[in-house]
């Protein structure tokens, strides 16, 4: 599993004043609670607003010390969210009813993505704009996702007979090639990776057609939510501050994560493509009413619905909203 990238406030500012309060000895007056948030990705934009939190010590005047794991294909969030070395892990919805199935004692406490971020890409000359648009065309995705598929023609009265599937990598070169006519991907990365590479292209967001499944959600334990709550909530609380800064300036939220990691080999145009493509999805009229990370019941039973035509027979006990209800008390 990859190592956490432990970032303190001392990170970006240099001096005794940017630290904890100390004594005329030096030592810290109140010791920081340690925290290990375990993220669901490599390090990008995508996680902007805890970069922001670090930096501007939303999370030191909570009193936490926090560390960001980095996930990736060979680092899943769950195992360390159950074994507690992670407070609390970014998942999906899916993910986590999966991991629920198998007897994980999981609640989703929160929603960064308000909209499911898979799309269908396809070129702006031979555009997808609707389910119906699908017939007779041949998309390019994974044989894993084709469940995803057919719940998105299901919930549109498309028959998933009349697409044609072919296998293919995670990249936009298929599509670009002629070889496939559209994409089954994230609406923040390939798309992105297009339009970087000067290539004209639109996007169906799957959301914008019944897709209801929410992603980039906050998982923590009963345990933790039993015994751990003044964490959790000085954890969101610190999120919440640096998601909302990111909304105000998505640009400078690109910039500080090329900064912050420097050997992540991230593209400045690229990350600030995406930060700006990630707004919609993560905030909405609810968002605006309610605070970053708000779910209600009807939301709730939107993703029910969507998680059995996966299936994924969930309850709506899944999800926990008390800990978002202090934060925005």
């Amino acid at each position: 599993m990859t190592q956490p990238v432990h970032l303190t406030r001392r990170f970006f500012l240099q001096t005794s004043a940017a630290g904890v309060a100390t004594t005329a000895a030096g030592v810290p007056a109140f010791a920081a609670t340690s925290v290990n948030f375990q993220l669901s990705w490599l390090h990008s934009v995508q996680f902007g607003g805890s970069y922001i939190a670090v930096q501007k010590g939303y999370w030191t005047d909570q009193n936490l010390d926090v560390s960001l794991s980095q996930g990736g294909p060979n680092a899943p969030v769950e195992p360390p969210v159950v074994s507690g070395a992670a407070l609390v892990g970014i998942s999906a919805a899916d993910y986590t009813a999966a991991a629920v199935a198998e007897g994980a004692p999981f609640k989703i406490i929160a929603v960064a993505m308000q909209k499911n971020p898979f799309a269908i890409a396809s070129l702006a000359d031979n555009p997808v704009n609707s389910p119906a648009d699908l017939v007779g065309r041949r998309i390019g995705m994974a044989v894993a996702n084709t469940p995803v598929l057919d719940a998105l023609c299901t919930l549109n009265n498309v028959d998933i007979n009349d697409i044609e599937i072919v296998p293919t990598q995670y990249d936009p070169a298929p599509l670009v090639s002629g070889q496939v006519d559209c994409l089954l991907c994230w609406e923040t990365d390939l798309p992105v990776a297009m339009t970087v590479q000067g290539v004209d292209n639109t996007t169906m967001l799957m959301a914008d057609h019944g897709y209801a499944l929410h992603s980039q959600t906050y998982i923590a334990t009963e345990d933790a939510l039993a015994n751990r709550r003044a964490d959790l909530v000085a954890l969101l609380r610190g999120e919440v501050r640096g998601w909302n800064d990111y909304l105000a300036d998505t640009d400078a939220a690109a910039a500080l994560t090329v900064e912050m990691f420097p050997d992540a080999g991230l593209d400045p145009q690229t990350q600030k493509l995406q930060a700006a493509r990630q707004v919609p999805l993560m905030f909405s009229d609810l968002t605006a009413e309610k605070g970053f990370g708000w779910f209600t019941e009807d939301t709730v039973a939107a993703n029910i619905e969507t998680l059995a035509l996966l299936g994924r027979e969930v309850s709506a006990d899944l999800w926990d909203r008390s800990i978002l209800e202090e934060v925005h008390g």
